[in-house]
């Protein structure tokens, strides 16, 4: 069974894509950005840009019917590798314990105001 999932972004709809796919008990997640899709704003700061990405992320994955938890596989995609190590601390809160395999990758993004973009890929529990 194949879901699509919407966060209400504008460039979802600009573009053609979803803010995650449910295939069966997986979950793919868009890469998703800082964006509050409710304003369509984006802070300046990168930290405070990963935060949202997570709250972003949250939103999508609870729809899909998991959490965090669930996250397997996890990119991070920064313009600026200099960016990435003040996320850290972000990173560790909302994954330390889980532990995904990750990958970093330096690429532009489609806005400018960009900083981060995370991507996860979770697998729904079955228990």
């Amino acid at each position: 069974m194949r879901r699509l999932i919407s966060s209400g972004s504008t460039f979802e709809q600009n573009v053609g894509y979803s803010r995650a796919v449910v295939d069966g008990d997986w979950v793919f997640v868009s890469g998703t950005t800082g964006f509050d899709y409710s304003t369509m704003s984006i802070s300046e700061d990168v930290v405070e840009q990963a935060e949202q990405c997570f709250k972003n992320i949250n939103a999508a994955l609870s729809e899909a019917g998991c959490t965090l938890n669930d996250v397997v596989r996890v990119h991070y995609i920064l313009p600026n590798r200099d960016d990435f190590e003040p996320c850290w601390p972000v990173l560790r809160r909302y994954f330390g314990d889980i532990r995904p395999a990750s990958t970093m990758i330096v690429a532009g993004l489609a806005d400018e105001r960009m900083r981060i973009e995370i991507e996860v890929t979770a697998r729904r529990s079955t228990t």
